[in-house]
């Protein structure tokens, strides 16, 4: 079981070595890992820091998600802007 307080978007990147993560659930949470699960490890511990962070500078800190998931997908594609 991966014990995780909020959900997880994994996405490869372009470089095969490298895959970006976020939170959907907490606001200005991301990171980056070698391997899937490199970047599960690193949000776990991560996502405690940065909520201690949260709670140290008084913001507010969004309830942990009752059924976090973890989605993996390819990187978003940003669209060219069109004049």
């Amino acid at each position: 079981m991966i014990d995780l307080k909020y959900s997880l978007v994994i996405e490869a990147t372009e470089d095969p070595t490298f895959f970006g993560f976020y939170s959907p659930d907490l606001e200005g949470f991301t990171g980056v890992g070698h391997s899937i699960e490199d970047c599960v490890y690193k949000a776990k511990w991560g996502m405690e820091e940065h909520v201690s962070l949260l709670k140290e500078r008084g913001l507010p800190v969004p309830e942990a998600n009752p059924g976090p998931t973890i989605t993996i997908r390819n990187e978003s594609q940003l669209e060219a802007a069109t004049p």
